[in-house]
C-alpha cells in the first residue's frame, strides 16, 4: 500500500514566514507594553551606551560620547560606539526579535534590557514617523557608512554613502516626529528625559551642550561629615521623591552589585500601600515604580538605588520575579534591620522619632523576628491601662501581662482594671496582640494571659452576702429585663466610684449572642441548623458598682416598671461607655429608657404638685374654719 500512497502526500509543505504588520506593533508597544511615550529616549540613550560598551571592550581608549539635538520636530543622536557595516544593518536592525547584543562579539558587551528581545528602534515608533540611521563599523575600518531609513508603515531602505557622511566610527539616529508627538522630540523635553533615564550612566552624554550624567552618585560622594551626608541626601529625596525624610539608610550590598540609599518616609503610611522605588540597572533608570524590591515590612521607605543583577521585564518597567531578586530582597531587609538595631544601641533619640512615627512597620518585622522583637522592647509603644509604655516596661510593673484583642473590649475593662491593680495591653490594634503572645519568647519568665468577662469579675470586690440577700428582689427584676438581650446582672464592689456599671462580654458570647439573633431570623429549615450549633459560652454581664451612690438608689426602688427602666438606662450607659457598636436591640432599649425616665419623671412632678395642691386647699379650709 505505501508503494501506492501518492508521492505529493510525503512531500514536506514548504515552510512560511511570519507577516509583520508594523502599524499593529507599534500600536502594541505604545498602548499595552510600555506606559508612556517618553520611554522612547531611554531605547536611544540604551543603544548608544551599547554601542559604546562594546567597542570599548575591543579598544579601551575609544571616545565614550552620546551627544543629542533637538529641533523643529526632529531628534538627532550621536555615538561614538562600535557602529555597524551593512551586513549587520540588514541582519539586525531589519528583523525583529534578533538582538544585536546577540551577535558576534558583543556577547561581552553590557546587558541589554529590551535589546535581548529583539525590539530596539522600533520603540521610537512611538513618537516618530521616520528613523534614519548612519552608522560606520569600528570593527570593520574599510566598510563604507551605510544608511538604513525606515517608516512607520513597515517599509525601509538601505545604502551605501560616501566616507564623508560619517568619517568616524559611530553611528547617528535621526528621528522624524510623526503628527501629534512634536512635543516630545522638544529641547527641554528631551533634556529632561535624559536627565532622569541616563543622570548615573559612565559615559560623557549631553544635550546641546548641557550634561546629563552627574557622576558620582549622591551615596557615593565623599562628605565631611556624617551630618553632611544627611543634609546633602535629604536634599537629593526631596528632589526625587517630593518630602524630606526623616533618615537616610546606606544600602551597599556588593555580592548583589547593588548601591543605593533608602530614604525614610517623615509621615505614616498604610503597611497596604505599595512603594514606588527607583532601580537604575547600571546606570540606566530602569523603573521608579518598583514595589517588590523590599520586604512587605519595610513599607516605610522609599529607595534608589543601581545594581548590575536584577532582571527586567519585557517592558524594562518592572523587575522579573526570580531568586536573584529574592535574594536582593532579603539582602536589603539586612540593611535596613542593622539600621534600627544600630539606632537602638547608639542614638535612642532617633530612634523614638522614628517609633513615633513608623512603630507599626517595625511592629510588623518584629513578628517575624525574635532578635528584633528583642532589640525593640525597650522601644515599641503599646496603649496598656498604664498609659502608653513599652512592653518591656509594662511587663516589669505587672507579674502578669493581660491583654485584649479588641479595641473595643479594652475599653470596656481598662478603666476597672486600672483601679483594680491588673496591667491590660490593648491588643486589638494591627500586630499588637501577635507580639504580646510573643513576649515569654524573648522575655523568658513573663507570663500573658487572655483577659476576659471572667477575669475582670474575679478581680471585683464580691458584696457581703447580706447586701446582696437584700437586694435578691432588685436583682432578680434586673435581670428578668435583661434576659431577652442575653445579658447577666451581677453585683459587685469597684473602684472608680464614678462608674455605675459595666458591661463585660468575650468573643465567645458575642459569637453566641450574633447566632441567637440570626436564629430568630431564619426560617424553620436554618433556625434548626442554627439551633443545633448553640453553644455553652457564658452569656454577657451587666456588674452593678455597689459603691456607687446612684446604683444604691436604685436599688432601694419598689417599683418593679421603674427598677426596670433603670436597669435599661444602666445598660445602655455601659454599652455607651464602652463604645460598642449598638444593635438595632439596644438602640431600642435606649430610646425607650429615655422615654420611661421622662413619663416617670414628669408623672413624679404632676403628682407632686398635686400633692402640693390638696395641701394648700387643706390649710385653707383649716384657716377658714377657725375664723
Amino acid at each position: 500500500m505505501d508503494s501506492q500512497t501518492p508521492q505529493s502526500s510525503q512531500a514536506s509543505p514548504s515552510p512560511h514566514t511570519f507577516q509583520v504588520d508594523l502599524r499593529g506593533l507599534v500600536d502594541l508597544l505604545s498602548h499595552h507594553l510600555y506606559s508612556s511615550p517618553r520611554v522612547y529616549l531611554r531605547e536611544l540613550l540604551q543603544n548608544a551606551v551599547d554601542a559604546i560598551t562594546a567597542r570599548r571592550a575591543e579598544e579601551p581608549d575609544a571616545p565614550a560620547r552620546v551627544r543629542l539635538f533637538a529641533s523643529g520636530g526632529t531628534l538627532r543622536v550621536e555615538d561614538s560606539g562600535v557602529g555597524l557595516t551593512e551586513a549587520d544593518v540588514h541582519d539586525l536592525l531589519a528583523t525583529i526579535g534578533r538582538s544585536s547584543k546577540r551577535a558576534e562579539g558583543l556577547q561581552e558587551a553590557r546587558s541589554d534590557f529590551l535589546g535581548q528581545f529583539g525590539i530596539g528602534l522600533l520603540a521610537c515608533f512611538v513618537v516618530a514617523e521616520r528613523i534614519r540611521v548612519v552608522s560606520r563599523s569600528a570593527r570593520t575600518p574599510g566598510a563604507p557608512p551605510v544608511e538604513w531609513t525606515a517608516r512607520d508603515d513597515g517599509s525601509y531602505t538601505v545604502r551605501t554613502l560616501p566616507d564623508e557622511e560619517r568619517p568616524e566610527p559611530g553611528t547617528t539616529v535621526h528621528l522624524t516626529a510623526r503628527a501629534g508627538a512634536a512635543e516630545w522630540l522638544a529641547e527641554q523635553r528631551v533634556l529632561r528625559l535624559a536627565r532622569d533615564f541616563g543622570s548615573l550612566l559612565p559615559y560623557d552624554v549631553r544635550v546641546g551642550e548641557e550634561a546629563v550624567t552627574d557622576l558620582p552618585a549622591p551615596w557615593d560622594r565623599p562628605y565631611p561629615s556624617p551630618s553632611g551626608r544627611r543634609v546633602v541626601l535629604a536634599r537629593h529625596c526631596h528632589e526625587l521623591f517630593g518630602f524630606t525624610p526623616l533618615d537616610s539608610i546606606e544600602l551597599n550590598v556588593p555580592l548583589a552589585g547593588i548601591r543605593g540609599v533608602a530614604y525614610v518616609l517623615p509621615a505614616a503610611v498604610s503597611p497596604a500601600q505599595r512603594a514606588g522605588h527607583r532601580v537604575h540597572l547600571k546606570g540606566m533608570l530602569l523603573t521608579e515604580r518598583a514595589e517588590q524590591l523590599l520586604p512587605d515590612w519595610a513599607f516605610f521607605v522609599r529607595c534608589v538605588l543601581d545594581t548590575d543583577s536584577l532582571r527586567p521585564t519585557a517592558s524594562r518597567e518592572s523587575l522579573y520575579e526570580d531568586e536573584t531578586l529574592a535574594a536582593v530582597r532579603e539582602a536589603l531587609g539586612e540593611r535596613i534591620r542593622a539600621w534600627l538595631t544600630g539606632l537602638a544601641a547608639g542614638d535612642p533619640e532617633r530612634l523614638a522619632a522614628f517609633l513615633a512615627v513608623h512603630h507599626l512597620g517595625v511592629k510588623s518585622l518584629a513578628r517575624h523576628d525574635a532578635e528584633m522583637l528583642r532589640t525593640m522592647l525597650p522601644w515599641l509603644p503599646f496603649e496598656t491601662s498604664d498609659g502608653r509604655l513599652s512592653l518591656e516596661e509594662f511587663a516589669q510593673r505587672h507579674p502578669v501581662v493581660h491583654f485584649t484583642r479588641t479595641v473595643e473590649e479594652f475599653r470596656q475593662v481598662a478603666p476597672i482594671a486600672s483601679a483594680q491593680g491588673v496591667g491590660v495591653v490593648n491588643g486589638g490594634y494591627t500586630y499588637d496582640a501577635e507580639l504580646v503572645e510573643a513576649l515569654p519568647s524573648v522575655r523568658p519568665g513573663t507570663v500573658v494571659a487572655e483577659l476576659d468577662a471572667d477575669t475582670v469579675t474575679a478581680h471585683l470586690d464580691a458584696v457581703e452576702p447580706a447586701v446582696e440577700l437584700a437586694l435578691s428582689g432588685f436583682l432578680a427584676a434586673a435581670r428578668a429585663k435583661l434576659d431577652p438581650l442575653g445579658c447577666d446582672v451581677v453585683l459587685r464592689a469597684f473602684h472608680p466610684l464614678s462608674v455605675p456599671a459595666l458591661h463585660l462580654d468575650d468573643r465567645s458570647a458575642r459569637h453566641e449572642q450574633a447566632r441567637a439573633e440570626a436564629e430568630e431570623r431564619a426560617d424553620d429549615l436554618w433556625a434548626g441548623i442554627l439551633g443545633s450549633l448553640r453553644g455553652s459560652a457564658p452569656r454577657a454581664r451587666l456588674v452593678l458598682n455597689h459603691l456607687n451612690p446612684l446604683v444604691r438608689r436604685i436599688g432601694s426602688l419598689r417599683d418593679a416598671e421603674l427598677i426596670g427602666t433603670a436597669t435599661e438606662s444602666l445598660y445602655g450607659q455601659a454599652l455607651l461607655m464602652a463604645q460598642r457598636p449598638l444593635r438595632p436591640a439596644d438602640s431600642a432599649l435606649l430610646n425607650r429608657a429615655f422615654i420611661g425616665l421622662l413619663e416617670w419623671a414628669t408623672h413624679g412632678e404632676s403628682a407632686r404638685d398635686s400633692a402640693q395642691g390638696d395641701s394648700a386647699q387643706g390649710d385653707s379650709a383649716q384657716g377658714e374654719g377657725g375664723r
